[in-house]
Parts: C-alpha cells; sequence; structure tokens
C-alpha cells in the first residue's frame, strides 16, 4: 500500500505522521504545485491532501489510486463524480475541528465587541501612561450577556458555538435548511434583522456561495458584526468590503478567504487595517489537539478501507 501526503505543511511541522506509516509505504511532500500533482500520485494507492485540488483531468491519469483522504471536513477541492466513476473512495475527517473552530470563533468576536486591539494599543503606544487616569473606557464597549446570537449553519461546530453562546448569556438564533427542534431556528432574513453577532459555519456548495451578499448586509443592524470561520466564498467579500466601509455592519472577522492565502488584489486587503476588522490566515480549526485528532481520524478511515470497511466515506 503506497501512501502519498502531498501537502503537509497545512498541518503543521509539530506533528507525527508515525501512525501513517504503519499503514503502508508513506511519501510525504509539505506543498504540491498543480503541474506536479499527478507526477507524484502517479503509482500511489492512497492520497492524503487538504487543499490541493483533484480534478477530472488527474483523476484520469491516476491507474492505481484507490482512496483520497482529506485532512478537513469539506471536500469541495475534489472533483467527486470523477471519482465515483472511477470507483475511488474518498473520506474526509468530521468533528475533529469542532472545538477548536468555536474557541476561535469567540475569540473573534470577543476581541471585536471589547475592542481588544485598541484597548492594547493603548497601553503599548504609552498613551495611557502619559494619560495620568487610572482607567480609559473609549471606545465603548458593550457585554456579550442579553445579545441576539445569530448561528447560520447547525453543523458540529454551529452547534458548539451556540452552546457557548448560550453560556455567555446570549439569546441564539438559527438558520438551517431543515430547522433542527433542539434549537431555536427561524429563517434567514429574521436571523440577519434581529442578532447582534452573526457567524457563519456552512459548507461550500452551489447553494451556500455568496449567500451573505449586500442584500444580506443591508438587512443586519449597523451595530451587528459578522464572523467566518467556514469558507471565504460563502460572503461576497467585495460586498463586506463595501458594507464596512459604508458604515453598513459594526464588525467583521473572518478566518477564510475564496482564494487562499488571501491575494493581493482581494477587496478585503482594503479593510484589514480598520480597527473592527480583524483579519487570520485559516487557523481556527488548527489547534495542536484537533490536528492530533485529525491525523487519528485519517489512520482509522484507511485502516477501515483495507478491512473492506466504510468510515467517513463521502463516496
Amino acid at each position: 500500500m503506497k501512501i502519498t501526503v502531498l501537502d503537509a505543511a497545512t498541518l503543521g511541522n509539530d506533528i507525527s505522521f508515525e501512525k501513517w506509516e504503519k499503514l503502508g509505504e508513506l511519501t510525504v511532500y509539505n506543498t504540491t504545485p498543480a503541474e506536479e500533482v499527478i507526477n507524484r500520485l502517479l503509482d500511489s494507492d492512497v492520497a492524503i491532501l487538504n487543499k490541493v485540488k483533484i480534478t477530472t483531468e488527474v483523476i484520469a491519469a491516476l491507474p492505481t489510486l484507490k482512496l483520497i483522504c482529506v485532512t478537513a471536513t469539506g471536500y469541495d477541492n475534489i472533483d467527486l463524480s470523477a471519482c465515483k466513476e472511477k470507483g475511488i473512495a474518498v473520506c474526509n475527517v468530521k468533528g475533529y475541528s469542532t472545538h477548536s473552530v468555536a474557541q476561535v470563533t469567540l475569540t473573534l468576536i470577543l476581541a471585536l465587541m471589547t475592542h481588544l486591539s485598541e484597548y492594547q494599543g493603548c497601553v503599548k503606544s504609552g498613551d495611557y501612561t502619559k494619560s495620568g487616569i487610572q482607567n480609559r473606557l473609549t471606545p465603548v464597549f458593550h457585554e456579550l450577556y442579553g445579545k441576539t446570537f445569530g448561528i447560520i449553519g447547525l453543523g458540529n461546530i454551529g452547534k458548539q458555538v451556540a452552546r457557548v453562546a448560550e453560556a455567555f448569556g446570549c439569546k441564539v438564533l438559527c438558520y438551517k435548511r431543515t430547522p433542527d427542534p433542539d434549537f431555536n431556528c427561524v429563517d434567514l432574513e429574521t436571523l440577519l434583522r434581529q442578532s447582534d453577532i452573526v457567524t457563519l459555519h456552512l459548507p461550500l456548495s452551489d447553494k451556500t456561495k455568496n449567500i451573505i451578499g449586500e442584500k444580506e448586509l443591508g438587512l443586519m443592524k449597523k451595530s451587528a458584526i459578522l464572523v467566518n470561520a467556514a469558507r471565504g466564498a460563502i460572503t461576497d467579500e467585495a460586498a463586506v468590503a463595501k458594507a464596512i466601509k459604508n458604515g453598513i455592519i459594526g464588525g467583521f472577522a473572518t478566518d477564510v478567504y475564496s482564494v487562499e492565502p488571501l491575494e493581493k488584489d482581494s477587496p478585503l486587503q482594503k479593510i484589514k487595517n480598520l480597527d473592527n476588522v480583524i483579519l487570520t490566515p485559516h487557523m481556527a480549526w488548527g489547534a495542536y489537539e484537533s490536528r492530533v485528532r485529525c491525523i487519528e481520524e485519517i489512520a482509522e478511515n484507511i485502516s477501515s478501507f483495507i478491512n473492506g470497511e466504510q468510515r467517513n466515506r463521502v463516496i
């Protein structure tokens, strides 16, 4: 069994692949440009990848490939139809990053709501010391307690964020295409109009692409905070940048982008230095414990496949 890892760098340099090594002959590449994908997988049985694109052309050129393991929950970078037609199994990893993403989501919200960077900057610049006043209370910040917290998408991460928001004393509203009776589900327009905080936890698909655009942003409160820790293309990034610049919404934080890494000409570049904007480098999923779980889950997926079992199968 020959196993090839195409973009190990996306998992960090502090994680052991020992469990993968026990399952077959392991070859590891830190990164793989598009033009090298076919060559590196040419005689592989198993491909392990995160963001590398597996297209119809790639699939057609790989006679030995039997299994693709994605080190993520999302798999929009893989042509599933081509895999299915050729009988190549695809597995993802579910639930491994739930607590990590929920933690970072709330961290972004709290940082924006408390104007953390501005207060920290006041001390770092020496302004606090020079003021002669024991405290500083501008810009004005508000408690999370009692606010309406809107969650779009109710998978494992969305549900965990809901639980944390409730622990802070928020009223939680949720939007899900098929409402969940265990949560206070409302239509999207109601959620956007009523929420003080809106977080996104949806997979990327034709139905969810640009689900938050100019129209939806216009429904939100001017003081509302929008946080995206799902997929960049779920939001219309140009519309978000415009909404921030024009004061349509109160704040924005994202850990994901329609093209990654963030492009030099992305509309988000124009707002990245504003005090009410936080941009992070797709790190929300990657707490150490989360990445260890990911490695272990991939090992279980491969082992199950070898034994003729189905585990975390997408197709």
